[in-house]
């Protein structure tokens, strides 16, 4: 019998385990790899080094994050070298009085109770994570835009092959929307730790598939990053100034008399017109108040040089993915090029469902006084079937985590992240029982 080579002397099982430990799911003592010219993928050290030369680029952002809930105990030395010393605009700023307390409830500025010593069982949830773990996420993403993109090419294909049209619908449909629900976790996750991609195109693949137009990526991380400036509790929404997430509450507690129930059903079909973060017309309210007016009312001298051009490109590449599917619709069915609107508002629907129902559960559903008042009822959060049924439709539990504890998150938005983001890494049951200990505390 033929000896068998040396690749195969290793049990199979063995070699698994070895290149699971290389996963950045897992600490990992091995070493970190440069990327160099003949390498497709970027190395742990070099994406360091292309995060600190962005907060120079995007100076606003560091400036904005120095007035987060938690910038006291963030360690991001990038960000504080880059940040503004003198002249940031309103929307950079906390909006305080002269005793440095807020202009609306005059409440002094919230300081975190961030446990000192910290305890061993909830370091985990305190540790920045690791530059191999964003990059894990930055896959992710990329996967769930390729996937997205199949999936309108699968609907495509069922259409023009002969399935039959509510066949292929519901196909599409099943598939689309908890890809697009997704889609939006994985924003939210990234938004909260892993804020630059590793590669410059993926800034166009976060949100194309939300609507015909939207907010560049970096836009998207100024206005979050601003609304949790402005909302350090879940309930004082607009507490530290302006928050562009503010008309997505309006429909639910625009009076607390009973009959402020009857516009509730309206919330969906306001996030699916594009009055979320991902929308189109969230995105006309976020531009004109970001950036800042210069000196004399005029535009900020970075608006032509940095945030114009983001935003062209961003939605030049949203149009043109959009445009694709027209003609897939149109010539790609056989139909005259003018009827591919019949397929695009088809395709769009069913993204919109997802992305709507996505943000109705983390901005309606975690700012809204009933469902704290729910939360209130049970410190510990234990309701086994409500779990159960919730984390089936969100994709996990730690997806569920992000309501459950989404005060945990506003606490710390930038030292703790997301939820979801350390439980992916964490294993939700233990970010559960961690975030339980952190409200006793």
């Amino acid at each position: 019998q033929a000896q068998a080579s040396p690749k195969f002397r290793t049990p199979f099982s063995a070699r698994i385990a070895a290149m699971a430990s290389n996963e950045p799911l897992l600490p990992g003592g091995g070493k970190r790899t440069r990327h160099t010219k003949a390498s497709i993928l970027y190395g742990a050290d070099e994406y360091l080094e292309q995060l600190a030369k962005k907060y120079q680029e995007f100076d606003e952002l560091a400036t904005l994050l120095q007035a987060a809930p938690d910038a006291a105990h963030v360690d991001d030395e990038g960000a504080k070298k880059a940040a503004r010393k003198d002249g940031a605009g309103a929307m950079l700023q906390l909006e305080v009085d002269d005793n440095k307390r807020s202009r609306k409830t005059q409440r002094a500025i919230p300081t975190p109770n961030i446990p000192d010593p910290m305890p061993s069982e909830l370091a985990f949830m305190f540790t920045k994570i690791s530059p191999e773990q964003k990059m894990y996420m930055w896959n992710i993403y990329t996967l769930i835009f390729v996937a997205e993109s199949l999936t309108v090419v699968l609907y495509w294909a069922l259409l023009r092959y002969g399935v039959s049209f509510a066949a292929a619908t519901t196909a599409y449909g099943c598939i689309m929307v908890p890809l697009c629900i997704q889609n939006l976790y994985i924003l939210h996750d990234v938004v909260h730790g892993a804020t630059f991609p590793p590669y410059e195109w993926q800034n166009y693949i976060t949100h194309p598939w939300a609507d015909f137009f939207s907010l560049p990526w970096m836009d998207v991380i100024m206005e979050h990053n601003r609304h949790h400036n402005s909302t350090f509790d879940l309930l004082n929404h607009g507490e530290f100034g302006w928050d562009p997430a503010n008309w997505l509450y309006v429909l639910q507690e625009w009076t607390f008399e009973w009959y402020g129930w009857l516009t509730v059903p309206l919330i969906p079909f306001w996030h699916m017109l594009g009055a979320n973060d991902t929308g189109s017309i969230f995105a006309l309210l976020w531009w004109s108040q970001f950036p800042d007016a210069g000196a004399g009312g005029k535009c900020d001298k970075a608006f032509y040089k940095k945030w114009l051009p983001l935003r062209v490109k961003h939605n030049a590449f949203v149009l043109s993915l959009w445009a694709c599917v027209w003609l897939l619709g149109s010539y790609g069915l056989g139909r005259p090029l003018s009827e591919g609107w019949r397929f695009v508002l088809w395709v769009s629907l069913f993204m919109r469902i997802g992305f709507a129902a996505a943000w109705i559960f983390i901005a309606n559903f975690n700012h809204s006084h009933w469902w704290n008042e729910f939360l209130a009822g049970d410190p510990d959060r234990t309701w086994p079937m409500l779990h159960g049924t919730m984390a089936f439709l969100l994709g996990g539990r730690h997806r569920w985590n992000e309501m459950l504890f989404h005060d945990v998150h506003h606490m710390c938005p930038g030292r703790i992240g997301a939820m979801s983001q350390r439980g992916r890494f964490h294993g939700w049951e233990k970010v559960h029982d961690a975030c339980v200990e952190i409200l006793s505390r």
